[in-house]
């Protein structure tokens, strides 16, 4: 599938993360329907989009979205509990809990009930996405990949696109541009077996490795290395704690 017939996401599980993908999607343009498994849980994920400080309405007030806007892409979101109201979607990206088993079960009922044609794509933050895609038809594991957001989905500028030895480069070049629409850079990885994480996380938890050493070793306390790589490398946030820009506001 090309970015050109791509028309409506499906988002399986909502809740904060699965809620900022569908709200930048909405933006973007495209129809999103989010599936979740109660009512509240739907509610919860609706109040995420719409109201919460990383939603679309505190967007427009605080000037990062025009009012129209804001409106037309409300008016694409829709909500089910009935994982069959994904089947026609062109994508479907997963944001279940991080539990490996969840995902493949997951994606093996989507595999039954969603057109064949459809593109998946996991918000995995690190699982093998070869693994995750190991109950799919064969045919699909060439529409399958990884598509990792980071959290506030609304405000963190990157998505990570990783590929498995199965996946299309149609598929890879399909995501890409569904990220680009939703205004991310897509850095591509390639999946690897017997790791977790793709580029950031395993860079990140390299260096909280060496900032535990620096405090086991009397080097430096937890604060000060915090501050130092907030005010030093313009870190949003240190690793034990401490805050910088995002998380407090638009």
């Amino acid at each position: 599938m090309k970015i050109d017939e791509v028309k409506q996401i499906g988002v399986l599980g909502g809740g904060v993360m699965g809620g900022g993908i569908a709200q930048i999607m909405a933006v973007a343009g495209f129809t999103v329907v989010v599936r979740d498994l109660n009512d509240e849980i739907i509610e919860a994920t609706r109040d995420a989009i719409f109201e919460s400080k990383w939603g679309m309405k505190r967007a427009v007030e605080v000037g990062k979205m025009p009012f129209d806007t804001c409106v037309e892409a409300m008016q694409r979101v829709s909500f089910t509990t009935d994982v069959r109201g994904l089947a026609d979607c062109d994508v479907v990206i997963e944001a279940v809990p991080e539990k490996l088993d969840l995902k493949q079960r997951v994606f093996a009922e989507l595999d039954e009930i969603v057109k064949p044609e459809a593109i998946f794509a996991s918000n995995t933050s690190g699982f093998v996405i070869e693994e995750i895609a190991k109950d799919v038809l064969e045919s699909r594991k060439q529409q399958f990949a990884g598509m990792h957001f980071f959290n506030p989905v609304p405000v963190m500028k990157t998505c990570e696109v990783i590929y498995t030895p199965q996946t299309s480069q149609e598929t890879v070049d399909t995501l890409k541009a569904v990220a680009e629409k939703a205004r991310k850079s897509v850095p591509i990885v390639k999946d690897m077996p017997g790791t977790y994480g793709f580029i950031v996380n395993r860079i990140f938890a390299a260096a909280r490795r060496e900032a535990d050493k620096l405090v086991d070793d009397g080097i430096a306390s937890k604060e000060d290395i915090d501050a130092a790589m907030i005010g030093g490398r313009n870190w949003p946030v240190g690793f034990y704690g401490q805050r910088g820009g995002i998380g407090k506001q638009w």
